[in-house]
């Protein structure tokens, strides 16, 4: 049973910086995907970033494109998204997810397989 543990949310003001981490267990993560989404009440999860767990290869929103880093550690089997020149709305809760089929460029919630239990994070203004 693959288990995603997500910290480093937090208080932050506009223009400020918070890496969050997504630990990973349960199994062998090559050939999968790790992603980021994030989600603000009454609205639906939006994605975020993703990474090819073996490639490396990255995908990005284009609301985060320069600003919002993804990496993983693979010998910590953890997964980072590094947000930088952070903004108001970026407030949300982060969810880290795994998508089995190592399908990156995935942007759609459903098709991921594994969640964690989400992370919050708040950028005031």
């Amino acid at each position: 049973q693959v288990q995603l543990v997500e910290s480093g949310g937090g208080l932050v003001q506009a223009g400020g910086s918070l890496r969050l981490s997504c630990a990973a267990s349960g199994r062998t993560f090559s050939g999968y995907a790790m992603g980021w989404f994030r989600q603000t009440p009454g609205k639906e999860r939006d994605f975020v970033a993703a990474i090819g767990w073996s490639a490396g290869t990255t995908n990005y929103a284009d609301s985060v494109k320069g600003r919002f880093t993804i990496s993983r550690d693979i010998v910590k089997n953890t997964v980072y998204l590094q947000m930088n020149s952070l903004k108001p709305e970026d407030t949300a809760v982060y969810y880290c997810a795994v998508e089995i089929r190592g399908r990156w460029w995935s942007v759609i919630a459903s098709q991921y397989d594994y969640w964690g239990q989400g992370t919050q994070v708040t950028v005031s203004s």
